[in-house]
C-alpha cells in the first residue's frame, strides 16, 4: 500500500540473483521520515521469497499446543539447528493465506483445521526482506488428526516432527524466552491474552 504522505521514487531495479528465491537490487529516493528533505539514490538489496502463512495449532480438548520441529540450516551455525516452530509455509501465487496454512497443517502435522482465527500479519525482516507472515490460531480436536504419519513433503526433503506442550507449560516457556521462533512468540503472546480460548465455558 502506497504512503500518500511521502514521495518515493524508484529509479531502477534489477535481479541480482535468482535461484530458489530472488534477490532484487533497487536504486530509489524517498522523503525523510525524521524531518524535512529527501534521501537521494539509496541502494538496497531485497530478498524476495514471497509471503507465508503460519498457525498456532491448539488441541482444545486436551488443551495442548502442537508445534513442529525440523532442521533449519540457516540456524545451524549459531544454533539450535533443530528449531521448534509453529507450522508454516509459503503462499502460492493466487492462494489465500488461510487456504495455504490449512494445506501446510495437513502436510506438516496431519491435522485438518476447519476453523481459523486471524491473529494478524507482519514483516519478518523489513530491512532486507519483503516477506510477510499471515498468522492464525487453529483450534482442533483429537479426531482432526487424520494423518498421524505426516512429516512434510518428501519431494522437498522435509522432515517435520510434531511436538506437544500443555498450555501452561507452553506459556511458561514463552514467558522465559525458551523459544527462538518469532511466529511462536507472536501467536503465543496472543494466546496469553485469551485465557479462555479453547477452554469450556464456566457453568
Amino acid at each position: 500500500m502506497a504512503d500518500d504522505k511521502h514521495d518515493v521514487t524508484v529509479h531502477s531495479t534489477r535481479t541480482a540473483y535468482k535461484g530458489r528465491y530472488t534477490i532484487e537490487a533497487a536504486d530509489f529516493s524517498f522523503d525523510r521520515a525524521a524531518g524535512p528533505g529527501r534521501i537521494e539514490h539509496a541502494t538496497r538489496e531485497v530478498f524476495e521469497r514471497g509471503d507465508s502463512a503460519a498457525a498456532l495449532l491448539h488441541d482444545v480438548v486436551r488443551d495442548v499446543i502442537v508445534l513442529t520441529e525440523q532442521f533449519r540450516y540457516p540456524t545451524f551455525k549459531k544454533g539450535p539447528g533443530y528449531l521448534l516452530e509453529v507450522a508454516a509455509g509459503s503462499i502460492e501465487d493466487g492462494e489465500d493465506p488461510a487456504d495455504c496454512i490449512k494445506r501446510e497443517l495437513m502436510e506438516e502435522t496431519g491435522y485438518r483445521a476447519t476453523t481459523l482465527t486471524r491473529i494478524g500479519a507482519y514483516y519478518v525482516s523489513p530491512g532486507s526482506s519483503s516477506e510477510r507472515i499471515f498468522i492464525y490460531y487453529a483450534p482442533v480436536r483429537p479426531e482432526d488428526l487424520v494423518d498421524p504419519s505426516a512429516t512434510g513433503l518428501a519431494a522437498e526433503k522435509e522432515d517435520v516432527k510434531r511436538v506437544e506442550f500443555d498450555r501452561e507449560d507452553f506459556l511458561s516457556k514463552l514467558e522465559y524466552g525458551d523459544f527462538q521462533d518469532s511466529k511462536i512468540m507472536v501467536a503465543g503472546l496472543w494466546l496469553k491474552t485469551q485465557p479462555r480460548k479453547g477452554k469450556p465455558a464456566k457453568r
